[in-house]
């Protein structure tokens, strides 16, 4: 690196945002659309019933233990959670395992449950906006081990990318208001700078908190510090920072105690809408422990209070603090603000419209190293250009193709019977698939034209969902619309929006090339006539 400290910045910023982009982009994306991921589920699961919020604690509390005492009674722990907000629309009740002493077997089971009947919800199988949601930060078919680090990769690259951007942009905010179209590789870096600067802070904030995210198997010397370093330890330290402190069975038969009267004193401590889960230790057992834990996201700190009661008397036994110690509260912050749990519908949208912005900063980050590059191969003419013409070919695959790919999952839900075999597994397959069918199309054609064929082609399986969802169910957008469903609603309208936003991107790239097509064309007929008249 040659030139003074801004220049090699500059180099740093280029290579670091090109080195990890297109799975910097994977990871926007699909981040993105996890802003809405219980919105999505609603909507790949069209059979459930509107969010039932309004139920009553002690009546959702007394249906779910009821259900548990004739399902699993013999389990070690039973944990019903309460739909107080978006987040978990549904109750849902968890049983799991059994206590070798307790004489049988029960298995370990988790499923939502109408809060009117008490059944299980028969809905279709599906990944869901839970699935996207994990793809950008599990990148879905590697090994844990080597997601977590292409990731932590990907995110030290960002923030390197976002630190060397900041310095190397000596006049940041003039930048900001700066954008001239039709100019070559000065538009597409006042778009990239536009884009980059309108939404600093977030990006910032999701990049650095994206790394805190996943301390753990970054620094592993931390653990192996205080609890070793053979291969349990890492499992040993997550359960005494994480789990609840184990509780002993007694082996001697107890009834549990109501739990309305313990509901009604978290509510009286926390206000209505505020107790998530009620988890109880060892039922049916002389030491079983009730735990009201509060919802971790009514705030940016990612952490509730817990209320420990005796399963038998229903006497108060404990209170643990969301917040025991400085740190912590430094960590839970950083991840409440990195997943937006406790965001509503204005912070939420607000959420999603930055992580758009995201989306397009890293996709023109893509765009303008091949149009800067091509630049610098055509004053060469040297045909040492072979990775720039490969990073063409590929970019509109990568790029505007994973939005068709998505697309691709959604139309897969509808698509596949209810009862097809492993309908979660190939929803996914079904991206992938999609993805690779248009990469490998794209880079076959000029990369100008394969920009416009990928965006059209994304527009159309976009905008055309809320189509598919008239056809294959009865809860399409005008019922939708009518019953006040706005999370059906809401997500075939943000279809409609994104297919016309992909659209117009096609529309004005092929305005763009007819445009160029004809100056050509002029000036090919007036050198010409210039020849021809002299």
């Amino acid at each position: 690196m040659k030139g003074g400290f801004r220049q090699s910045m500059a180099w740093v910023h280029t290579w670091a945002g090109l080195t990890l982009g297109w799975v910097l982009f994977f990871m926007f994306v699909t981040g993105t659309a996890g802003y809405f991921d219980t919105e999505i589920d609603r909507w790949m699961q069209p059979e459930l019933p509107m969010a039932q919020h309004d139920t009553p604690a002690t009546d959702v509390a007394a249906m779910g233990t009821s259900l548990l005492e004739d399902e699993a009674p013999d389990a070690a722990r039973w944990v019903i959670t309460l739909p107080i907000d978006r987040n978990e629309p549904y109750p849902r009740r968890f049983w799991q395992g059994a206590d070798p002493e307790a004489g049988a077997v029960a298995a370990s089971g988790n499923e939502r449950f109408d809060a009117t009947t008490g059944e299980p919800f028969n809905a279709r199988a599906t990944g869901g906006g839970q699935l996207l949601y994990q793809m950008h930060w599990r990148l879905h078919y590697l090994p844990r081990a080597v997601s977590d680090w292409l990731i932590g990769l990907a995110t030290m690259f960002m923030l390197v990318a976002i630190t060397t951007g900041i310095i190397i942009h000596k006049k940041i905010f003039k930048d900001f208001f700066t954008f001239r179209p039709g100019k070559g590789q000065r538009s597409w870096l006042d778009a990239h700078n536009v884009l980059s600067v309108l939404a600093l802070p977030f990006h910032v904030m999701i990049t650095y908190s994206g790394l805190i995210f996943m301390a753990f198997a970054y620094m592993p010397l931390v653990i192996a510090a205080i609890y070793g370093t053979d291969p349990e330890a890492r499992q040993t330290a997550a359960q005494e920072v994480f789990s609840v402190p184990a509780v002993e069975r007694s082996g001697e038969s107890a009834p549990l105690t109501p739990l309305a009267p313990l509901i009604d004193s978290a509510e009286e401590r926390w206000g209505p809408g505020v107790l998530r889960h009620v988890d109880i230790h060892h039922p049916g057992d002389r030491n079983a422990v009730i735990i009201l834990r509060a919802s971790h996201a009514q705030g940016p700190v990612r952490s509730g209070e817990e209320l420990h009661f005796d399963g038998v008397s229903g006497e108060l036994i404990d209170t643990v603090p969301a917040i025991t110690s400085a740190p912590q509260a430094v960590w839970t912050t950083l991840l409440g603000l990195h997943e937006g749990l406790f965001a509503g519908p204005v912070l939420r949208w607000l959420y999603f419209f930055f992580g758009l912005l995201g989306t397009a900063m890293v996709g023109t980050g893509l765009v303008l190293w091949t149009v800067k590059r091509r630049q610098q191969a055509e004053r060469k003419a040297d045909g040492s250009h072979r990775g720039l013409v490969l990073v063409e070919r590929l970019n509109p695959g990568m790029v505007a193709g994973l939005f068709t790919a998505v697309a691709a999952y959604f139309w897969a839900n509808r698509l596949m019977p209810s009862d097809f075999p492993a309908r979660e597994a190939w929803e996914a397959h079904a991206l992938f698939l999609t993805w690779l069918v248009v990469l490998v199309a794209s880079a076959a054609r000029p990369p100008s034209r394969a920009w416009r064929e990928q965006f059209a082609l994304a527009g159309a399986a976009f905008a055309s969902l809320p189509l598919l969802n008239l056809i294959t169910t009865e809860r399409h957008l005008g019922a939708s619309l009518a019953a006040g469903d706005w999370p059906l609603a809401g997500f075939d309208l943000t279809a409609l929006g994104l297919g016309a936003i992909l659209a117009i991107v096609a529309w004005k790239l092929a305005r763009r090339a007819h445009a160029q097509d004809r100056a050509r064309a002029e000036a090919t007929a007036s050198h010409t006539h210039v020849e021809a008249n002299s």
